[in-house]
């Protein structure tokens, strides 16, 4: 019996030291992470998906193109304004998860950086509007409410989708992204202005040599 204990001491010992080599083999192999803050205009493509870059990109030249059209002009002259622009529905229609919020962000921001255009809230956000409204109507001072039945309407919407092909062949991978973005009159449904952009990734993972 003592034997039998003794024995069983033994491989206790060595499975315990075997573990404690093992976690202290790991834990020196392991690399500490580290953090380096860039530039949020540096282009990173790490995975090779759909990332910052492409949708500022992709916003920016689209816009760009949008407004050199005789559309702009000719709303000027017809109103003598600037026109008001909504962004609205913009789909992810690839399998991929794409933020299309920072997308829409994105274009907004292009559309008010122009200077050309007068881009008004969302539908979303209009609904905070006119709750912050109503709630000034009953608790602001007099002479700082702001009125209800004032909101700019828009004369034309952007609406689009984005979708995504890939193809892959052992460890190369291509990703193909194309924006169709389209701008209606809201009035009129008059499609007055329609742009594409196509991105395509080339993703090639090195081979592991034995």
């Amino acid at each position: 019996m003592y034997k039998i204990l003794a024995a069983k001491a033994v491989v206790y010992k060595l499975t315990l030291y075997t573990l404690l080599t093992s976690i202290i083999v790991i834990s020196g192999c392991t690399t500490p992470k580290q953090v380096t803050r860039v530039d949020p205009d540096t282009t990173i493509d790490l995975s090779g998906r759909w990332n910052d870059t492409d949708s500022r990109m992709v916003a920016e030249e689209m816009i760009d193109d949008c407004l050199t059209h005789p559309w702009v002009n000719n709303h000027g002259t017809d109103t003598g304004s600037k026109p008001v622009v909504i962004v609205g529905n913009i789909r992810n229609k690839s399998l991929e998860h794409i933020p299309v919020g920072t997308f829409i962000a994105d274009i907004e921001r292009a559309f008010i950086n122009t200077g050309k255009v007068r881009p008004v809230s969302s539908a979303g956000e209009r609904g905070a509007l006119r709750e912050e409204r109503a709630d000034q109507g009953e608790f602001a001072a007099m002479e700082t409410i702001k009125q209800m039945g004032r909101e700019l309407g828009a004369d034309y919407m952007m609406t689009g989708q984005i979708n995504a092909i890939e193809d892959r062949e052992g460890g190369d991978q291509v990703v193909f992204y194309q924006t169709d973005l389209t701008l209606t009159n809201i009035e009129t449904n008059e499609k007055i202005w329609i742009g594409q952009k196509k991105i395509k990734k080339f993703i090639e993972r090195n081979k592991i040599k034995w």
